[in-house]
């Protein structure tokens, strides 16, 4: 699958549409996924297998599904969705207001061992 953002998909359509004929292109507004091209010539079947990964990855960033159940609804291995996600730029960990704490827990433990 292919991403590009709306201001390439302004200068060069025709390209967005050609990377269409192999594999759908996910169009991001600024950090978001927005719109999603598809090739008209590919059968249903291989146009629900190419969404099912964008829609997996937006599922995920908003929080409505965990990392697992969006690599299950992707239809990928774990490992080629945690590379799916990071070539769309979508952090696996958010970190909180705890983080911080964590890491000096872990640090404290990783000194005692």
């Amino acid at each position: 699958m292919y991403a590009t953002n709306v201001r390439n998909l302004k200068k060069n359509p025709s390209l967005a549409l050609r990377q269409a004929e192999e594999s759908p292109v996910l169009v991001l507004k600024g950090d978001e996924p927005n719109a999603l091209i598809v090739h008209l010539d590919r059968s249903l079947i291989e146009a629900e297998q190419s969404v099912r990964p964008a829609l997996a990855a937006s599922l995920f960033k908003e929080g409505t599904l965990s990392l697992g159940g969006a690599a299950r609804l992707s239809g990928m291995p774990m490992q080629s969705f945690l590379q799916f996600l990071a070539e769309l730029g979508i952090d696996v960990v958010h970190p909180d207001e705890t983080t911080d704490l964590e890491e000096k827990d872990i640090s404290a433990w990783l000194v005692s061992s």
